[in-house]
């Protein structure tokens, strides 16, 4: 899978998400703070990932700021992107599950080493779920967008 990465600031659990993915087997598209010469903006980066999603240059995407909900808040705003801000292991899998988020936003400041493993096994453990009552609630959002739902 095709993954973006962004964060705002080169800490340590942002080097470690993207050493993570790629030794799951994804290819990472690194932005912000994690490609030299490129915006470290927490709205710029996470809307560059976001974006790579939703023009379907990336699989998914994960964006990353000192609290998570900024990133979260920017990449949100680009039409087509769910990003869930996941500080467990069972939000990420609910997030998958219930709102098919399809853009994991992490916090720099809480995910440590141990979280950011059990985080990402529950995100790509869980599958979207078939219910129709979640599959209306996740088309009512494209509807929202003025996307078709």
């Amino acid at each position: 899978m095709r993954i973006s990465v962004s964060s705002d600031m080169d800490e340590p659990v942002a080097r470690l998400l993207v050493e993570e993915l790629e030794r799951r087997g994804h290819e990472t598209v690194p932005h912000g703070a994690l490609r030299p010469g490129a915006d470290p903006q927490w709205a710029v980066c996470s809307e560059a990932a976001a974006r790579d999603v939703a023009d379907g240059r990336a699989d998914q995407a994960v964006v990353c700021c000192w609290t998570g909900t900024g990133a979260s808040i920017a990449a949100n705003k680009v039409p087509g992107v769910r990003a869930a801000l996941c500080t467990d292991a069972g939000t990420a899998d609910g997030a998958r599950r219930w709102n098919d988020a399809n853009v994991l936003a992490l916090s720099l400041r809480l995910t440590s080493g141990p979280l950011l493993k059990e985080i990402l096994d529950a995100w790509f453990a869980a599958e979207a779920s078939e219910d129709a009552e979640d599959r209306e609630n996740v088309a009512h959002l494209a509807r929202i967008e003025g996307q078709p739902g």
